[in-house]
């Protein structure tokens, strides 16, 4: 049993790179419907219920430590890669399918919540999910921070996170094909090429990891300090949406082009990840099969919205699929689903992708509130 906290932050930060240099190094196809943040949160989560951390004073200490620290500075450096003047550059269609995507999964959200009427926890974690479906992982453990959601409903929701968006991935790459026939059906006309000429906030050059370090501590501290004097909510919430602020305000400064933000962002999220399974003990896995079902049943709801707004304003379904997976599943996916209608629309997928990660902390929040109020 390990007692001391130096050697608990030691073995989680360990955990975390295993699994990630497992994923990026290796061509093993357990990753591609197991991503890298799942797999550490299983196998932190199972040394916690094998009590393999010790329960201390200590332990606990530097767990709410170091998570308090480590959230907004990953906020801030997911949020500073956005590039607002390159996202207004969409134009008319994939405007309206981005809007489309992030409202429909929000409605089916609420309307799922209220049909399996979640208790608090539930509707909870479900807000935290939220947040990733609207962005990212990164996003949902901002919301499910702010909301308070335990550890073993976070766990649910992270699993109920995997299976669907596994499924949701297959089903859009599978309708690819059928692209001309929907486009015939919604009476649209994909014209490609000039999605093409849409960039996205992707930089070359060298790293600046240190200076990005150095700045995200900064905004982390500088969030903790104001959150004392302006509190929306709760402190965590307060803490996440002035992150929030500061990322996006340094998006329109010089540091938007440092590269090596998102490589930094990622390293923090999955310690993060990491942190959370630590402090996870599942009693059972048998209300787990409900929370999948009702992750299916949203993203029926959501498909369903996005045919319908496809038929209203002429969408093609390049501009409703790429909306909607980088909705649910984030930077990850969306350039590879962009890719397979033309390998010139990566920069659309990234982009708006990117975005999600400003849209689904407030998303998640907004949806979130309304979930635990209907709980209640």
């Amino acid at each position: 049993m390990i007692t001391s906290p130096l050697t608990y932050l030691f073995t989680l930060a360990f955990s975390a790179t295993a699994f990630a240099l497992l994923e990026q190094k290796t061509k093993l196809k357990i990753f591609k419907y197991i991503p890298a943040v799942v797999m550490i949160y299983a196998y932190t989560m199972f040394l916690a219920s094998v009590n393999f951390f010790d329960s201390n004073e200590e332990i606990n200490a530097i767990y709410s430590l170091t998570k308090s620290n480590l959230l907004p500075a990953m906020l801030f450096l997911m949020l500073i890669q956005i590039d607002l003047k390159h996202f207004f550059k969409l134009g008319r269609k994939l405007s309206i399918a981005y809007i489309s995507a992030v409202l429909s999964i929000a409605f089916s959200f609420i309307l799922v919540s209220y049909l399996f009427a979640f208790d608090r926890d539930m509707a909870a974690a479900f807000g935290a999910l939220a947040g990733s479906w609207m962005g990212g992982t990164a996003n949902m453990i901002a919301v499910g921070s702010a909301l308070g959601v335990s550890q073993e409903a976070f766990g649910f929701a992270l699993v109920v996170d995997s299976v669907n968006y596994t499924l949701w991935v297959m089903l859009l790459l599978f309708l690819v094909p059928f692209a001309a026939a929907f486009n015939r059906f919604t009476k649209s006309e994909a014209n490609l090429a000039s999605m093409s000429e849409i960039g996205c906030s992707c930089v070359m050059g060298a790293k600046r990891y240190w200076l990005l370090i150095f700045l995200s501590l900064a905004v982390s501290l500088a969030s903790q300090l104001l959150a004392n004097y302006v509190e929306f909510l709760n402190k965590t919430t307060t803490v996440v949406l002035i992150a929030t602020l500061f990322g996006v305000g340094a998006s329109f400064t010089r540091l938007k082009n440092f590269n090596g933000s998102s490589e930094v962002a990622t390293s923090m999220l999955y310690l993060l990840v990491a942190l959370i399974g630590s402090q996870a003990v599942f009693e059972s896995f048998s209300g787990l099969g409900v929370y999948v079902l009702a992750g299916f049943v949203i993203l029926v709801v959501h498909a369903l919205l996005m045919v319908l707004a496809a038929k209203l304003f002429a969408l093609d379904l390049f501009s409703i699929a790429v909306a909607s997976l980088s909705n649910i599943g984030g930077v990850a996916s969306a350039p590879i689903l962009a890719a397979t209608y033309d390998k010139n629309l990566v920069g659309i997928g990234v982009l708006m992708a990117i975005m999600g990660y400003l849209i689904g902390t407030f998303g998640g929040l907004i949806v979130g509130n309304i979930l635990v109020g209907i709980a209640q």
